[in-house]
């Protein structure tokens, strides 16, 4: 996978970043390049993927504006609850790791419905957090809006699901 710098994409669990230059390193005897990825999240933390690594790493482009409304219908499904703490843990930490703004939306569905029956330990909290704050920094990206705007269409969306459920 050849990626293009200057261009937006989305690394696992990191989430949208942008590519910078390459960077040459020698490391042992060996000469390495990798690109430099900035992470759009937070803007600060750099991200150094060998190149002829970047391909096995799940690296994606954004998602598709035209896909952004299918994401969001998600969102307002209700999803098979799962009161199994560790299955939970070990699902979500899967769809995490895929990367997807849809396992995302999933990993955000199934953690706010959990949230709403019971409260939800830290660590459930903070993926939860993360998951929202990936997804919303995509979304928003790819419609050009403001993060805030993106996330009032994000909570618009999980509240419809909450009052679609069957009291």
């Amino acid at each position: 996978m050849r990626l293009i710098i200057g261009k937006k994409i989305v690394y696992p669990a990191q989430g949208p970043c942008i590519i910078g230059s390459i960077v040459n390193r020698t490391i042992g005897d060996q000469q390495l390049s990798f690109y430099q990825l900035t992470v759009l999240s937070n803007g600060s933390m750099h991200l150094f993927v060998p190149v002829n690594k970047a391909g096995k790493l799940g690296i994606r482009p954004l998602l598709k504006r035209e896909k952004i409304p299918m994401v969001l219908e998600q969102l307002r499904q209700p999803t098979k609850r799962n009161d199994n703490w560790r299955e939970r843990n070990l699902y979500n930490s899967k769809l995490f790791a895929a990367g997807s703004a849809f396992d995302l939306a999933e990993v955000i569905q199934s953690l706010t419905e959990s949230r709403e029956n019971k409260t939800l330990a830290f660590g459930e909290n903070k993926t939860l957090e993360r998951a929202r704050e990936l997804l919303i920094c995509e979304l928003s990206l790819v419609l050009g809006e403001a993060r805030v705007n993106t996330e009032k269409l994000v909570d618009e969306a999980l509240k419809a699901r909450k009052e679609s459920l069957p009291v």
